[in-house]
């Protein structure tokens, strides 16, 4: 195999390959013998195919299966040989081959940039300790025990209001038809949370026990039968059974329901948690802070390939007309992520930063802890996507660069109420900061944020 640089152009290396037919016969001779062993043709022993037989049948499909791997194995030598390291997939332009010839190809580079990081010290950030206020634990005491609920019997003269629970059978018909799933047996629900059918609740208030009651709704439009959705529907309900909810003391048997040991231990796990989602927005915003100073103070030299993919990843569903519309947009954004992450890579591995896999698995058997009820949902999820676990890996690996640069940097630690959070996290979801920074979510605004503590 003989390797020359045809042109070097900026971070773009074109390489010519030529690969002798000699070689390459030797290669296709080998194949041959091979398949002499594997093919079982009509009229020959098992084995005993001959030469010019396999070769006059599969001579055409065997002399591309031996170029292909040729190629792969050499484009890969030849990128060794020259010291190159490379920057995504290179090309390959082929310029001779055909049985009989020499393999002559030419090999498109875009090649990493030599990075010089500078020295960050200077770098200056704030990192902020959230203080959780007494009243908003208490908040989410409350909210967590309307959420388990525990109801008892109510009297069998008393009317059902909202808040309490019902529990009924139903035949329902359209057009006065019967339909799938038309009948339902001991279908329980709570009055005023309105999540069976629209206007559903409102019309079983003041039933009583043993009741029947012909009710009007209508089929939600996502209904999984077509012809049934949006239609009016009539509901012959059963009431089988009238529940009022009990009056709950938010004490230690009340938290040792919820998995705690005491009151105490429930306001502590509470705590924890919106301080974790509190710190997750805040910790965006620190990173944000320090990732402009290593973009701002960094000239680094991309490759285009690497530019066109990360675009390319960036609008893959995005309609042709917005890619054109944001093009200036999405380049720049492209070529802001792919900056920072060559230059933290690049630090990475100038500190000999690595995850293990040991360190992966111990990440998602804490996710798996993290989520009762759920593990094997979790489990499930990261044996059936590999990409999950590397995409974890990468994850992790981020984070302990960035945890290594703040400990070099001036770095301010400054204690803020939710109050000051709330008024932070705004400031930095403000439509006139630079959109192109990735947006966090107020963990008060957004309830759904918080996880759900439930009984052990």
């Amino acid at each position: 195999m003989k390797v020359e640089v045809k042109s070097k152009k900026g971070l773009r290396t074109i390489l010519s390959v030529i690969v002798d037919k000699k070689n390459i016969q030797t290669k296709m001779d080998e194949r041959l013998k091979e398949l002499q062993r594997e093919v079982a043709l009509k009229g020959f022993r098992p084995g005993k195919v001959p030469h010019q037989v396999i070769k006059s049948q599969f001579g055409k499909s065997i002399y591309g299966e031996v170029i292909d791997k040729i190629l792969r194995e050499t484009s890969t030598k030849a990128i060794d040989e020259k010291k190159l390291k490379i920057a995504g997939q290179p090309k390959i332009d082929l310029k001779q081959f055909g049985e009989g010839k020499d393999l002559n190809y030419e090999l498109q580079i875009d090649c990493l940039p030599s990075i010089s990081l500078k020295n960050f010290d200077k770098f200056k950030a704030t990192n902020f300790r959230i203080k959780i206020e007494d009243k908003i634990i208490d908040e989410k005491l409350k909210q967590i025990a309307n959420q388990n609920k525990q109801f008892e019997d109510k009297d069998k003269n008393e009317k059902a209001i909202n808040g309490d629970q019902v529990t009924f059978d139903y035949t329902a018909t359209v057009d006065g038809n019967k339909f799938e799933g038309s009948d339902g047996k001991g279908v329980q629900i709570e009055l005023g949370k309105d999540l069976f059918l629209k206007g559903f609740d409102e019309q079983l208030v003041g039933v009583k026990k043993d009741d029947t009651k012909i009710l009007d709704a209508t089929l939600p439009p996502n209904h999984p039968k077509k012809e049934l959705a949006n239609k009016k529907t009539k509901f012959k309900c059963k009431i089988l059974n009238l529940k009022k909810p009990k009056d709950r003391k938010i004490d230690d048997d009340f938290a040792k329901f919820m998995g705690a040991k005491d009151i105490i231990d429930l306001k502590s796990m509470i705590e924890k948690q919106i301080s974790s989602q509190y710190s997750q927005a805040l910790n965006s915003i620190t990173k944000k802070e320090i990732l402009d100073q290593i973009e701002k103070n960094h000239q680094v030299d991309l490759p285009q390939n690497l530019i066109d993919q990360e675009i390319s990843i960036m609008t893959q569903n995005i309609k042709p007309e917005d890619k054109e519309k944001y093009k200036s947009k999405n380049e720049k954004l492209a070529k802001s992520r792919i900056k920072l992450g060559l230059l933290l890579n690049e630090y990475g591995e100038k500190n000999n930063l690595k995850v293990s896999d040991d360190e992966v698995k111990k990440e998602i058997q804490k996710q798996v802890k993290g989520m009762p009820g759920q593990e094997k949902m979790v489990i499930e999820y990261y044996q059936k996507n590999p990409n999950a676990s590397q995409s974890l890996k990468g994850s992790m690996y981020e984070e302990k660069i960035m945890e290594l640069i703040k400990s070099k940097i001036n770095l301010t630690y400054k204690e803020i109420n939710t109050k000051e959070a709330e008024k932070i996290i705004a400031e930095f979801n403000k439509p006139n900061v630079d959109t192109e920074k990735s947006k966090t979510t107020s963990p008060l605004k957004n309830k759904s944020k918080l996880k759900k503590i439930s009984k052990k």
